[in-house]
């Protein structure tokens, strides 16, 4: 009792400095979702459940949020591929590889707009990179608009945002790959086994660990990310790419309807929440399994 009150008081300052920069907006988004507020600074009138129920029986809200589950599936696929393959690469020993595992980390240090301004550039339909270099390979035949149609527009962010986040997990799987005994490998290989046996039988499950903590983490980060979709289409075309944030901010900002929005941010949040109390739960019942 004695060292968990002693372990408390060190961890408190942290705690209390949390609680009043979330979670007393969060009371506020809560008071202000169960009002009829339109503009900041304007006086709301208590309406009950009334901005909830707008909401969940509109059909906006679903739609976003179906945009959302395959935004963050889809950054859950290709960010996990990029970054296993890579972190594979970077547990090899080979000349610069001490380097390499440094200048991985750039793409995700780059400022989010100069990240914008380098990708509308080279994927610019008059003026950019990537139109000419896939039609000289023969893969189109003209200039494609990445960001014209609903299907490319969110493929395409899909595949930035993960470009811009694959060195991160990359990092991450790389630790927990450095954490795999050396006397493992040398006795599959004695023993006869090959590389994709190998990573079988000893790379992926002792991998685990690492891919469930990453897969909590980024499905929580995937589903916030506003800045990049805002950036590069604003949630367009015809609502394509708008996802739950883009609607909130759409909501509150060109919409004028600041209790609309908040009652949006409360079931996100709840979402969330709910999420992330299930994939802890299943973290530690797969550990006390073991």
């Amino acid at each position: 009792m004695k060292n968990t009150t002693l372990a408390f008081l060190f961890v408190s300052p942290a705690l209390l400095f949390l609680l009043a920069v979330l979670g007393w907006p969060l009371v506020q988004a809560v008071i202000l979702s169960f009002q009829d507020v339109g503009v900041i600074g304007s006086q709301g009138h208590y309406v009950g459940l009334a901005n909830y129920a707008a909401i969940l029986g509109g059909a906006g809200f679903w739609r976003a949020l179906g945009r959302s589950v395959v935004w963050v599936l889809g950054n859950a696929v290709v960010q996990t591929a990029l970054a296993l393959a890579t972190a594979l690469i970077l547990n090899q020993k080979f000349p610069g590889v001490r380097i390499a595992r440094t200048w991985v980390i750039l793409s995700w240090i780059v400022p989010t707009v100069v990240v914008v301004i380098i990708w509308r550039w080279l994927l610019s339909s008059s003026g950019g990179m990537i139109n000419p270099l896939l039609i000289q390979a023969g893969v189109i035949e003209r200039p494609v608009g990445f960001f014209a149609t609903r299907e490319s527009a969110m493929t395409t962010l899909i595949l930035i945002n993960s470009w811009r986040w694959f060195p991160f997990t990359a990092l991450m799987m790389l630790a927990g790959l450095t954490r795999i005994p050396s006397d493992l490998y040398e006795a599959a290989r004695i023993d006869g086994a090959g590389t994709f046996q190998r990573f079988k039988r000893i790379t992926w499950p002792l991998l685990q660990p690492t891919l469930l903590v990453l897969g909590v983490v980024g499905t929580l980060l995937s589903f916030n990310v506003f800045d990049v979709i805002w950036l590069l289409t604003a949630g367009g075309p015809a609502g394509a790419t708008q996802t739950l944030p883009v609607l909130i901010y759409e909501t509150a900002f060109k919409g004028y309807r600041l209790s609309e929005a908040a009652t949006v941010s409360v079931l996100t949040s709840i979402l969330l929440m709910g999420f992330a109390f299930l994939a802890t739960r299943a973290m530690t019942a797969q550990e006390a399994a073991r």
